[in-house]
């Protein structure tokens, strides 16, 4: 029991004193806000932590002009006429269908039995609507992981309704990957069997065999901490990007599921520049260097990547993917704060910080 406890005050310790040693070792030292000694963000162009958008990525305009439309009017036609135009098989539409899908939870949220109302009435004017079948499958899947702790009687129940939903909206459009890309949080959710969940993989490879957002859905799945395991969800990662074609992003997916088994607690020192940490972060460098400038998956492997070359005190290198997406925030691994744009700008600051103490500046930092 001594050993226990112990080990628990070593834990909390590490906790306390991690990052001030982080910053001597680097020689980053704490000074005084205003001294001519202080690393200043402004001066890199960064947006202020109360300007970051903590909705997207990255920047899509045509969304949040639309969203601004329909959070404003209550009317549903201009959501649906966006995702219309949009192209089945891409990355963006997903995208699309998960930011009105979240912004009608988040107004359920706010304001119970009144939020989202434009959602409801979408689905009750226009049932044979494709988008709006397909938003509404993810306005549940996000309702059950919001409102409900995973495995209760609730949970189930909204997963089960997400379940029919993913079905409607399949048929709704035969060729449409993204019914099914919904369905792989609902497998995660209700513990689909292997088999199960294959049969569901399936046909989103059928229809969509390179989409990388399908990848990261089905990537949870197949995490220690859900239906798989580390060896298996390293496996899925690693095949995935060895048979990604020139230019795509899948050669990042590996530091995904590295970033997924991260310790809690991390006592190993130098644990971010060890050789598996910096083979993936390394696929993921490459990943965004050949990919190409307009495809909108490339802001969720560079703020991944913030993450990772921060903690390895890789400051230049982190510089260069800052300056590429700061002003929006909503990816991984911010999103799992409950505040994104803080933890964001810490990890930024660290890296202006360290970027400065080893004789960087705006001056030198490439464009």
């Amino acid at each position: 029991m001594e050993i226990l406890w112990f080990l628990i005050a070593l834990c909390m310790l590490t906790a306390v004193i991690g990052p001030f040693v982080l910053r001597r070792r680097s020689g980053i030292h704490l000074v005084e806000p205003g001294s001519p000694d202080a690393a200043d963000p402004d001066t890199y162009g960064f947006l202020r932590q109360e300007e970051q958008d903590i909705r997207l990525p990255g920047p899509d305009q045509d969304l949040l002009d639309v969203l601004d439309v329909v959070q404003r009017t209550q009317d549903w036609h201009a959501a649906s006429q966006l995702l219309a135009g949009t192209p089945r098989e891409g990355e963006v539409r997903w995208q699309r269908v998960q930011a009105f899908a979240g912004a009608a939870s988040l107004e359920l949220q706010q304001q119970p039995g009144v939020g989202g109302a434009w959602l409801r009435a979408w689905r009750l004017d226009s049932p044979k609507d494709a988008g709006g079948a397909a938003v509404f499958a993810e306005f549940l899947v996000q309702q059950a992981w919001r409102s409900s702790a995973a495995g209760t009687d609730d949970f189930r129940i909204i997963l089960e309704e997400a379940r029919t939903a993913c079905g409607e909206a399949a048929l709704l459009a035969p060729g449409d990957p993204i019914p099914y890309i919904v369905e792989l949080a609902v497998a995660r959710g209700l513990g689909y069997s292997h088999e199960q969940f294959d049969q569901v993989w399936a046909k989103i490879i059928d229809r969509a065999p390179e989409h990388m957002g399908a990848y990261l859905a089905a990537l949870h799945y197949w995490c220690e901490k859900w239906h798989g395991s580390r060896d298996e969800a390293d496996h899925f990662a690693t095949t995935a990007a060895a048979r990604a074609p020139q230019g795509s992003l899948l050669a990042a997916l590996p530091l995904f599921a590295v970033y997924e088994h991260l310790p809690e607690v991390n006592l190993v020192r130098g644990f971010y520049r060890s050789a598996v940490v910096t083979k993936a972060t390394e696929g993921a460098l490459f990943a965004v260097h050949a990919a190409r400038p307009d495809d909108p998956m490339l802001a969720h492997v560079r703020h991944l990547l913030i993450l990772f070359l921060v903690r390895s005190e890789r400051w230049a290198e982190a510089m260069n993917q800052l300056v590429r997406v700061d002003g929006h925030v909503g990816a991984l691994p911010w999103t799992m704060s409950e505040d994104p744009a803080a933890t964001y700008t810490i990890h930024r600051n660290l890296a202006v910080a360290g970027y400065e103490a080893n004789g960087g500046s705006p001056a030198t930092l490439p464009q």
